[in-house]
């Protein structure tokens, strides 16, 4: 004798408007996110080392602190955190290999076709290759035990051209990224830099 247990039931009316709602919500979240090209409070992290490259940024209210931060290879490794309060990227590229579960590589291109603006830049950093230029630098020291305090360095001004950064922390409080494009592409393995 079969005997059938009933754990639970969808009221497909309510199922079905609430899917067909959340679907609209989030076209018009990605909508807007298209016509503006404007993100706001846009984090990555936690999801081990991506590269950013560009050929030229400008930022104003520029801080450079020492930190130690979490990378995907381990828990406390020595960074240093950049803080800009306005900045523009030209030729803005940002990438992200990933392991898919077959074994094989991609890579995640996101790619500013049009100057980006940024506001509110924080982005902890263990691997920068750039030129540097600074207006009104200043280097500030203090004798204490937390090394974070120890020391930091700002600038009214800075510019930055021909940057590689490898970055495992990146947040910005508001994102303009006008044509932007992404793309995925098949690699052979992933790129480090040590």
């Amino acid at each position: 004798m079969e005997t059938k247990m009933s754990v639970g039931f969808t009221v497909k009316k309510k199922f079905v408007a609430a899917l067909i709602c959340g679907l609209i919500v989030l076209g018009a979240m990605v909508g807007v996110f298209g016509m503006t090209g404007t993100a706001l409070a846009l984090p990555l992290g936690g999801m081990g080392d991506f590269y950013v490259q560009f050929d030229k940024l400008e930022g104003k209210g520029f801080e450079m602190l020492p930190q130690i931060g979490e990378t995907g290879n381990s828990d406390a490794s020595p960074m240093v955190r950049n803080k800009i309060e306005e900045a523009t990227v030209y030729n803005l590229l940002i990438y992200k290999d990933l392991k898919l579960p077959d074994g094989k590589w991609i890579r995640v291109n996101i790619k500013g076709t049009q100057p980006t603006e940024i506001h509110g830049l924080i982005q902890d950093a263990r691997y920068i290759e750039a030129n540097l230029q600074f207006s009104n630098l200043g280097i500030h020291e203090k004798n204490t035990d937390d090394y974070t305090k120890n020391w930091s360095q700002s600038a009214e001004k800075v510019t930055i051209t021909n940057a590689k950064i490898v970055t495992d922390y990146l947040f910005q409080t508001m994102v303009k990224l006008q044509g932007a494009k992404i793309s995925i592409e098949s690699i052979d393995k992933p790129e480090t830099i040590n």
